[in-house]
């Protein structure tokens, strides 16, 4: 989603979080990091990807759409590929589906691992508060589950990638930071309660340091300030009606009306922590608490040290060469084909 261009001395900021995003008198916003928008391409020179952007709802006030991406195959190639549905970070309020930060990451990924994925263009707050971004991302993961019988589910929109190459029996959903806490609470609050088309079922997920918070600390994060700490105004902008605000089961996922961790409902989550990020001791707290909920699935935890925040995204996309990041990709990679 593009930012709007304003002139600041003209209009007043109603609300702000300096460096991130600005809200103005007259409704515009600006968001200074958003990468920049990039096209989608047939035929990537360098990876052999081709990916298309997709519209998968366009009736107000619900526009969802997409970038999907699939690798370099054989017209006579007839094996069915995994099917990945992503979920874009940015505290909810900021970066897109369509720009380079997440298109240089799922190029790399799509064709490391030989994978078919749908990358998610939610509405963003503040002009859309939560839940309109977890209820277009639930909109997007149904939509695409209708193509498990596109006849019995018969869309305007339906897609060909996925009739003709996608496998509903390996379907993945995974996302970093917001894009993470997205993929928890599809597991934790949507299925199971609403089941997708054709019964499909969510085979594994990825959760790369994920956003979640509460107003206990926890670990290493500080004991006071918790009121002006980052992701307490993060989620404020995001979700400003939330019940008991930070302490939403939303943000927070052993609050004491969240649904049981359980009976989150995919078989197999992947956790991905950065040492550096001051997300890390929630990441790590939500896997034990998994680990210790009686959840009969497999979870596995990967820390990354001397790194930050969703540094596999952000050092690809500044052409910085990252073993690191490399060896992230080639991690998902693994989780998503190895099953």
């Amino acid at each position: 989603m593009a930012s709007t261009t304003t002139n600041a001395n003209a209009k007043e900021i109603v609300t702000e979080i300096p460096e991130w995003v600005r809200v103005f008198s007259d409704g515009t916003v600006e968001r200074p990091r958003d990468f920049p928008i990039v096209p989608p391409t047939l035929h990537d020179s360098n990876t052999g990807v081709s990916s298309k952007d997709i519209a998968i709802s366009d009736n107000p006030p619900k526009p969802i759409s997409a970038r999907i991406y699939l690798p370099n195959i054989s017209d006579s190639q007839t094996e069915k590929l995994p099917i990945y549905v992503y979920f874009h970070g940015g505290g909810f309020f900021f970066e897109s589906a369509f720009s380079k930060l997440y298109d240089v990451h799922l190029l790399k990924l799509v064709s490391s691992a030989k994978v078919m994925v749908v990358s998610v263009e939610y509405r963003l707050a503040p002009e859309h508060p939560l839940p309109a971004g977890y209820d277009d991302c639930w909109e997007a993961l149904k939509w695409v589950a209708s193509h498990s019988d596109s006849t019995k589910y018969p869309t305007h929109n339906t897609e060909p990638w996925l009739i003709h190459h996608g496998d509903f029996n390996r379907l993945f959903i995974g996302g970093d930071s917001a894009g993470a806490n997205i993929v928890h609470n599809i597991l934790a609050f949507r299925l199971g309660p609403q089941p997708l088309p054709g019964d499909v079922k969510i085979l594994g997920a990825v959760l790369a340091h994920p956003y979640f918070y509460g107003s206990q600390p926890v670990g290493s994060e500080p004991v006071t300030g918790i009121e002006q700490n980052f992701y307490n105004l993060v989620w404020k902008l995001a979700y400003p009606s939330a019940p008991g605000g930070i302490d939403n089961p939303f943000i927070n996922p052993l609050a004491p009306d969240a649904p049981t961790l359980a009976q989150l409902a995919c078989s197999r989550i992947f956790v991905c922590v950065a040492e550096k990020d001051g997300l890390y001791d929630r990441g790590v707290w939500y896997y034990e608490a998994v680990k210790k909920s009686g959840w009969q699935g497999q979870i596995q935890l990967f820390r990354q040290e001397d790194e930050d925040h969703v540094y596999h995204l952000l050092q690809p996309a500044l052409d910085q060469d990252s073993p690191n990041a490399h060896k992230f990709i080639n991690l998902i990679a693994s989780f998503l084909v190895n099953n």
